[in-house]
């Protein structure tokens, strides 16, 4: 009998153990009230981003005690867990610059000290990483396709090219317009495997070489803070016409360590060809392109070890089409977003090339359509916003 009764404590103290505990809350503007998208949101080695709506839903296998929330230009927030949802108000971040560091000093010069501090500041080992993506596509201001998968992200350590890292798909959905108007197919290639291609201080050569910042007029801009780091500044526009299109941007330095913690990218369309060069893959028969936007978010966070690791990742096409003999042209936005919602600094077997996912495929063709309301279980994932939570409602009764 007792032997019986200890078996059955020993089961129940381990179900009780392999439940999750589920954190949900929304991060607000401390002085505004204003809800803050793009916070990031950890606890332990888990990491969230809110969504649009400031919301953030996250999951874990141990009981959570404390939050930590940070946002660029706020001092970062560390709460306690409490029952019911989280309400954390951000206060904004007074910029305080080290005496021996001058803002009015040569930007270039401060870009090619964290360059060079890149093999210090970025993990040199292989590491796997288990991600949450999503992509959608609207037409004017209606949702018309939606795809999203939770994938693991293969890097080699930041001393070596891309040529190896790899993302595999572990599990995801789509759903398409059933509205015989929204035929035009609008597809991300490279879909997941944007972020490897696109972690631009790993793959340095796409805008962190001598002859692309020679491209680049830099100069300081007014420095902020990311959570608890004081950034530096640098602003970047083109100085030069080239055969291909240049971009305008920020480049985000911590303070005391010159590591890159964010960069944010904006596409020159002045130039309507060189543009659509960019931007344009395919499309159908008749219908004339035209840019709108291409912009680029990346953020990079410090880890416990002081090494700093891509944590997102946000990409936006906007473009407009026509087809001859209509009147009107059509807006599309297509947004692909990547959070990095857990990491395995010491995992060094890579994806096999059999598993991993090609940068020449589209995302949305390699997963299945929306059914089981339960998909996501224990995983984490980016809320979706409320307006693309009806959007997907209002897709599933058509596609009925």
């Amino acid at each position: 009998m007792r032997t019986t009764i200890l078996m059955l404590l020993l089961l129940l103290s381990t179900a009780v153990g392999a439940q999750r505990t589920v954190v949900s809350g929304m991060v607000t503007d401390g002085a505004t009230g204003k809800p803050l998208a793009g916070a990031n949101v950890t606890a332990g080695g888990l990491s969230v981003v809110t969504n649009g709506d400031g919301f953030f839903i996250l999951k874990a296998d141990t009981t959570v005690a404390t939050l930590t929330v940070s946002h660029v230009g706020y001092r970062s927030g560390r709460v306690g867990v409490t029952a019911g949802e989280q309400r954390i108000r951000l206060q904004p971040a007074t910029v305080r610059l080290h005496e021996v560091l001058v803002v009015a000093g040569d930007a270039r010069e401060l870009v090619m000290s964290a360059i060079s501090k890149i093999r210090h500041n970025y993990s040199q080992r292989p590491e796997l990483y288990r991600c949450f993506y999503r992509e959608t596509a609207m037409k004017r201001q209606r949702y018309i396709t939606v795809a999203e998968g939770v994938v693991d992200m293969y890097k080699t350590g930041y001393q070596s090219g891309t040529y190896r890292d790899r993302v595999a798909i572990r599990k995801g959905r789509r759903l398409l317009s059933a509205r015989q108007g929204d035929t035009l197919g609008i597809k991300v290639q490279g879909g997941p495997t944007v972020p490897v291609m696109m972690d631009l201080v790993k793959n340095q050569e796409q805008l962190f070489t001598a002859d692309e910042l020679d491209c680049y007029d830099l100069t300081m801009d007014i420095p902020t803070a990311i959570g608890d780091r004081q950034q530096f500044v640098v602003t970047m526009k083109p100085r030069r016409s080239l055969p291909y299109a240049l971009y305008h941007g920020k480049l985000y330095i911590d303070q005391e360590t010159l590591a890159f913690t964010r960069i944010e990218l904006s596409l020159d369309v002045s130039d309507r060809q060189k543009a659509t060069n960019v931007m344009l893959v395919k499309k159908p028969l008749g219908v004339r392109f035209r840019p709108k936007e291409l912009s680029l978010l990346i953020d990079y966070r410090q880890g416990a070890d002081g090494l700093t690791r891509m944590s997102y990742l946000r990409t936006t096409f906007r473009f407009n089409c026509d087809w001859r003999r209509r009147l009107f042209a059509t807006s599309f936005t297509a947004f692909c977003e990547m959070a990095v919602t857990s990491s395995e600094p010491s995992a060094s077997q890579p994806i096999r090339g059999r598993d991993s996912f090609d940068q020449r495929d589209a995302f949305f063709d390699k997963v299945d359509y929306f059914r089981d309301p339960q998909f996501w279980q224990d995983y984490n994932i980016i809320e979706p916003t409320e307006s693309l939570d009806r959007a997907v409602h209002r897709l599933l009764k058509r596609a009925r």
